[in-house]
């Protein structure tokens, strides 16, 4: 992509307009390199972008839609790990290392993504040194995900702790009041148990509790939390 001076503004929001905390500070021309490196796809739900222990290709930033990531047992058992949105950067630290991936990736609903090739992304470093700060916070991001999620899945002592802390932290990415919260609900129970290591019986019988409780409601596709504190306290979150 190449800019001129009466271009600046317009390239500049073609190169933004899918960041999320990666991208923060970057200078322009960082902006406008990654911009050009860019190989935009669109995907069907429940397309994997790639799969643990495959040859790490590149990093893959979502540029719209949602996908899971997940990790599996040797009996093939699924640990689903975190849902990566809209400016999330994904395979990271296999593209810095040349290690295969660690996770699976996979679209769950009609997604966006970008792939940078490894080589690109190497290369693009050295150009743009200054930017090895932002990937160092990045790396320290995935670490901190990597532990609260141990935290709710290993710690917390009961189902209704563990889909309270999941619900609550989806819902986080809900902009209407910060008492309120909303989440996206097309996934199937056992889909969601393999979030908190629990069944989809366990996960049916805490939903309907939550349910009667009025801690959630369901509209639609869109499970609604009336009061994330209510919700917190009763799960002991």
């Amino acid at each position: 992509m190449e800019c001129t001076q009466n271009t600046t503004t317009t390239c500049r929001n073609k190169a933004v307009q899918h960041m999320g905390e990666f991208f923060n500070n970057w200078l322009l021309p960082a902006l406008e390199d990654w911009a050009a490196m860019e190989h935009a796809h669109s995907y069907a739900s429940n397309h994997t972008l790639f799969a643990e222990k495959e040859e790490v290709r590149g990093l893959y930033v979502v540029l719209d839609g949602e996908v899971r990531l997940s990790i599996n047992s040797s009996e093939g058992k699924r640990l689903s790990l975190r849902i990566a949105r809209k400016g999330d950067v994904l395979g990271l630290s296999s593209t810095l290392s040349g290690a295969s991936y660690e996770m699976t990736a996979e679209t769950l609903y009609p997604a966006k993504v970008a792939l940078i090739g490894r080589r690109e992304f190497l290369g693009f470093l050295s150009r743009h040194p200054e930017i090895y700060m932002n990937v160092t916070e990045e790396l320290s991001r995935h670490v901190s995900m990597a532990c609260h999620q141990l935290r709710t899945v290993g710690l917390s002592a009961t189902a209704p702790e563990k889909l309270a802390r999941l619900l609550l932290d989806w819902s986080e990415n809900d902009l209407s009041t910060a008492s309120c919260g909303r989440v996206r609900f097309s996934l199937t129970h056992e889909e969601i148990g393999e979030f908190i290591g629990a069944s989809r019986e366990t996960v049916t019988r805490t939903l309907s509790t939550f349910k009667h409780r009025r801690l959630v409601s369901f509209r639609g596709s869109m499970l609604e939390i009336p009061n994330r504190t209510a919700l917190a306290s009763y799960a002991g979150a």
